[in-house]
């Protein structure tokens, strides 16, 4: 039993329909009606923010719901200073619900005289008051040792295994799990296991950040639907040419599922003109009308599972238990019923 009173939840602007959809489920899940706290986030006219928070917070278990996604800085001192409003205001406990966790590649020192920003922005998230952070599909997993405080990481491996078994259902036989370089074959190969398929690698090599000189297959892919893989997907340029590699090599189709859908500058235009099937993302970086309006891509909620995920939180029990498919299905019940 929580020793916390009723969970409260805020959300600062970077995705506020995430955010009404998480309070909604929780509704659903407890049988009473939860709300967003109400609050204002908002800028003065030389773009300092300002957060004043409208509901009585003392003593109560807060989790602000805001993803560091584009605008990032922006976004990031949002979490900050609404932090920071909570603590001054004697919350019980606060905890940082980051769908998408900005900063993450930016992980180790690839060359000399350049920063480590995924500790840097950990050390500000901890400093600012935060006792605990929600996440799902960290860039690099060492991150949750960046900080002093718990992290939990939540996967969209078993939510995408569970869209895979009711998309592909007719053709489970014939798919192949694509990894689109070799940094991400460790995510690849465990979706490949829940489902039973086998796995090929695109290899790449990169002269300079964002753009690859060169691709090359590892496994044999012909008459088969494959499936890339991974957890960011930011220009689209990678993705496309694997996409474009994977056809020439004699496979069927190809659909990819990323779990951050950021797609910057060209990356909707990219993906419509390339030759894969479908693109599905995740909705833990808000989208655009673009995407919204594409026919290409595919939005899969992730609502049901954080709403699950501060419910556990807050009740004190196992956020691991959403890593099993089978304990996750009844979450998604009504996007998969014939999984349960």
């Amino acid at each position: 039993m929580s020793t916390h009173s009723e969970p409260k939840i805020i959300a600062g602007n970077a995705n506020l329909e995430l955010a009404s959809g998480i309070v909604k489920r929780m509704s659903m899940h407890r049988g009473m009606t939860t709300k967003l706290v109400d609050v204002r986030v908002e800028k003065f006219t030389d773009q300092e923010i300002f957060v004043e928070v409208y509901e009585n917070v003392r003593g109560e278990d807060m989790f602000i719901i805001q993803s560091t996604s584009n605008p990032a800085n922006d976004n990031l001192m949002e979490l900050l200073i609404i932090t920071d409003a909570l603590k001054r205001s004697s919350a019980s406990r606060i905890t940082a619900v980051i769908p998408y966790f900005g900063y993450a590649r930016q992980d180790r020192r690839t060359k000399a005289r350049t920063p480590i920003s995924a500790k840097l922005v950990s050390n500000l998230i901890s400093r600012a008051g935060v006792e605990r952070v929600l996440t799902m599909d960290l860039h690099a997993t060492q991150i949750q040792g960046f900080f002093d405080i718990p992290v939990d990481n939540l996967y969209a491996s078993p939510l995408f295994s569970l869209d895979i078994k009711h998309h592909f259902k007719e053709k489970l036989d014939k798919i192949m799990l694509v990894s689109p370089d070799v940094g991400g074959v460790a995510r690849a190969r465990e979706l490949a296991q829940r489902l039973g398929a086998p796995l090929a690698i695109v290899d790449k090599r990169r002269e300079k950040p964002g753009e690859v000189s060169e691709m090359t297959l590892i496994g044999d892919v012909a008459g088969k639907s494959c499936i890339l893989v991974d957890d960011i997907c930011d220009t689209a340029g990678t993705l496309c040419k694997a996409a474009g590699l994977l056809m020439d090599a004699g496979a069927i189709e190809v659909h990819a599922y990323i779990t951050h859908g950021v797609l910057s500058g060209e990356a909707v235009k990219r993906i419509e003109a390339s030759s894969m099937t479908q693109l599905i993302i995740t909705d833990s970086v808000g989208p655009s009308i673009e995407v919204t309006n594409s026919k290409k891509i595919r939005v899969i909620p992730t609502a049901p599972m954080f709403a699950q995920a501060i419910l556990n939180i807050w009740g004190g029990t196992s956020v691991s238990s959403l890593f099993n498919d089978d304990s996750l299905a009844p979450v998604y019940e009504g996007m998969y019923p014939s999984l349960i």
